[in-house]
C-alpha cells in the first residue's frame, strides 16, 4: 500500500516547463525543448479519420510514439516511432523509426525572449539523414516559432531537399491555450502540413493534452513537412518520468534537515507538504512568529512567495523544513515553484 501511494504521488508531481508542455507550440512543431537531466518524456500522439467504406464506417489511426531522455547542458536523445507513416510510399513503408538529439543553444521554453535548438536525426524508413533548425520566440502570453528543417534523402527516393515550418501558441489562461502551424517543402508538388489544437493542462499533474486537427500523419521532420489527403483528428498526450523520483523505493528516507529560520523564532503552525499539496493551506498567525513547512513527499518542493512578498526557501528536499518568521502584518500567498498548482496563505495580524 505505501508503494501504491507513492506512486500516485510520483505521477502528480508536476514537472517543470523543460519538461514539455504542449501550451507553447503546435503539433506539427518539436519546439526547443529538451527535458531536464533524467527525465525521460513520454509523449503520445494519435490521429485518425473515418471513412465509409461499403456503408460500415472504418477508421484508420496514425499513432506516433516519442521518447526522450534529458542528459544535462541543454541535450537531450530520443526517438519518434510512427506505424502508419505515408513518407515512403515507393517502397510503402508503413512504420518509421526516426533517431534525433537536440542541443537547445539558448533560452528556456516558456522564458520571454529568443529559443534556439538544432536537431540533427536519422529516418530509418527513408535512409535520410535529417535535421532542424528551430526558433521561438515568446512574449507574454504568445510564443511564436519557426524551423528550417533539410532531408539528405526525402521520402527515401528524392536527393537532398529542403523544408520550413511556422506556428503560434497563444495561452489563453494558465491551463488553457490554442496553437496552429503550417510547414512544407520547397516543392509545388508536396502538400503542404497544417494542424490546428486545442492545447489544456491538467490541473493537479504534469500533464498536457492537446485536442487536434491535421494533415499530417507522422510526428517526425519529414512527416511533419507533407500534408496527407485527408483531414485527421486526435490527440496528444505529455508525461514526463523523472528518474531520481523513484530513488526512494529503492533508498531509506533521507535524514530530516531544517533550512532557514531565525534564531529564537516561536513556531506557531505547522504546513505539511504532502499528495503534492500544501496541508493546512491557510494559516493565521500573529506578527513575530514562525511558520515550519514540512515535505513529506518524495519530491522537492519550494516555499516561493508572490510577489516577492517575503524571500522564499531554497528547495526543500524530501524529509526536510523550511522556517521562516514573519515580522510584518499582512497577507502572503505563496506557491511551489516546480509545481506551481500548490498554492497556499499565510496571514499574519
Amino acid at each position: 500500500m505505501k508503494r501504491v501511494s507513492l506512486a500516485l504521488a510520483l505521477l502528480a508531481a508536476a514537472a517543470p516547463l523543460q519538461a514539455q508542455s504542449l501550451l507553447y507550440r503546435g503539433p506539427n512543431l518539436g519546439g526547443t525543448w529538451v527535458p531536464d537531466p533524467g527525465v525521460v518524456q513520454f509523449n503520445f500522439v494519435h490521429r485518425f479519420y473515418v471513412a465509409d467504406a461499403s456503408g460500415e464506417h472504418k477508421v484508420t489511426n496514425y499513432p506516433t510514439f516519442t521518447f526522450a531522455l534529458g542528459l544535462g547542458h541543454d541535450l537531450a536523445i530520443g526517438t519518434h516511432y510512427g506505424t502508419n507513416s505515408f513518407v515512403v510510399r515507393n517502397p510503402y513503408r508503413p512504420n518509421e523509426t526516426e533517431v534525433y538529439a537536440r542541443w537547445r543553444v539558448t533560452g528556456a521554453e516558456g522564458k520571454q525572449g529568443f529559443a534556439v535548438s538544432f536537431t540533427p536525426a536519422y529516418n530509418f524508413a527513408a535512409h535520410s539523414a535529417d535535421g532542424e533548425l528551430g526558433v521561438d520566440y515568446t512574449i507574454g502570453r504568445l510564443t511564436v516559432s519557426g524551423a528550417a528543417r533539410g532531408m539528405s534523402k526525402a521520402f527515401g527516393i528524392d536527393t537532398a531537399r529542403a523544408a520550413f515550418a511556422g506556428g503560434a501558441a497563444a495561452r489563453l489562461t494558465d491551463y488553457i491555450a490554442v496553437s496552429a502551424d503550417v510547414g512544407s517543402f520547397v516543392s509545388p508538388t508536396v502538400r503542404a502540413a497544417w494542424s490546428v489544437a486545442l492545447n489544456v493542462l491538467i490541473p493537479g499533474s504534469p500533464h498536457t493534452f492537446s485536442f487536434q486537427a491535421s494533415n499530417a500523419t507522422t510526428s517526425t521532420i519529414e512527416g511533419n513537412s507533407i500534408g496527407f489527403g485527408k483531414m485527421l483528428y486526435g490527440f496528444e498526450f505529455t508525461i514526463p518520468l523523472h528518474l531520481k523520483r523513484f530513488s526512494p523505493w529503492f533508498h531509506k528516507a533521507p535524514k530530516p534537515v531544517t533550512i532557514g529560520g531565525p534564531a529564537g523564532a516561536a513556531i506557531a503552525a505547522e504546513v505539511r507538504m504532502s499528495s503534492v499539496k500544501f496541508i493546512g493551506d491557510s494559516i493565521t498567525i500573529a506578527a513575530g512568529q514562525a511558520v515550519r513547512w514540512t515535505n513529506a513527499d518524495p519530491v522537492e518542493h519550494t516555499v516561493t512567495f508572490d510577489g516577492a512578498a517575503e524571500p522564499g526557501s531554497p528547495v526543500i528536499p524530501p524529509n526536510g523544513s523550511y522556517v521562516h518568521r514573519f515580522d510584518k502584518a499582512g497577507r502572503y500567498s505563496y506557491h511551489c515553484t516546480p509545481h506551481p498548482f500548490m498554492k497556499g496563505v499565510v496571514i499574519v495580524k
